[in-house]
């Protein structure tokens, strides 16, 4: 609905209509919407990439938190080196991107800089920094669920999304608690979905694709 575009960090501003659940006023207006919207199992977690994170499969972790998860300590993703961070994380279908939710803290190893580009999978620091990204993203220093709305004429087809935390507010390190998306996802029509969500990962997709397609064309449509 687009009158909760960015409730995500006033939540207290609509609590006014809440009063008969006065005991959620924080979260209520952000629940259902998230839920409705909230694009979570059709991420391909195994297949998410962090470059610079102090420990394999920080990012991916990070990633997989769920929406009542989202305000947990751990697992937490930190950088390593420095305080730059490149997250990779691939889709299984087509997604029409409305925003990014991003939990970080109040202190200086809050992101700052958020470039994302759009269905790239080869990116490393040096590209990332050189290249013009789909959008940039300028993230707030707070522990609170930041909701950061996309140009959704620019992420309307979304396969995968790199994420490259460039700065943050000082600290030699970055940390995130939870990120999470926001969309309308679209079932690639070619394929079943049971195959979408068993087989994701499985290289041999393409010829049980090319199988169903080979039968849709004989039989009963030849002559048409």
């Amino acid at each position: 609905m687009p009158h909760h575009h960015s409730h995500a960090s006033h939540g207290h501003h609509h609590d006014h209509g809440d009063g008969d659940h006065g005991h959620g006023h924080d979260h209520s207006d952000e629940v259902e919407p998230a839920l409705q919207t909230l694009i979570w199992k059709q991420i391909d977690f195994e297949s998410i990439r962090t470059l610079n994170e102090s420990e394999p499969d920080q990012g991916a972790k990070v990633v997989e938190k769920t929406w009542p998860q989202r305000l947990n300590a751990e697992p937490m993703l930190q950088s390593d080196a420095d305080e730059q961070l490149l997250i990779f994380v691939p889709f299984t279908g087509v997604l029409k991107l409305h925003s990014l939710l991003i939990r970080s803290s109040e202190d200086s190893s809050a992101p700052k800089t958020l470039k994302l580009f759009l269905n790239r999978d080869d990116l490393d620091f040096s590209a990332a920094s050189d290249l013009q990204p789909t959008q940039t993203l300028e993230l707030s220093q707070t522990s609170e669920i930041q909701e950061l709305p996309v140009k959704r004429t620019s992420f309307g087809n979304t396969y995968s999304l790199t994420l490259f935390i460039e700065d943050n507010y000082g600290d030699d390190v970055t940390r995130i608690y939870w990120i999470g998306f926001k969309g309308e996802f679209m079932n690639l029509n070619r394929e079943p979905v049971e195959v979408l969500y068993e087989k994701a990962a499985n290289p041999k997709d393409h010829t049980l694709i090319q199988g169903v397609g080979d039968m849709s064309t004989q039989g009963t449509r030849h002559g048409m």
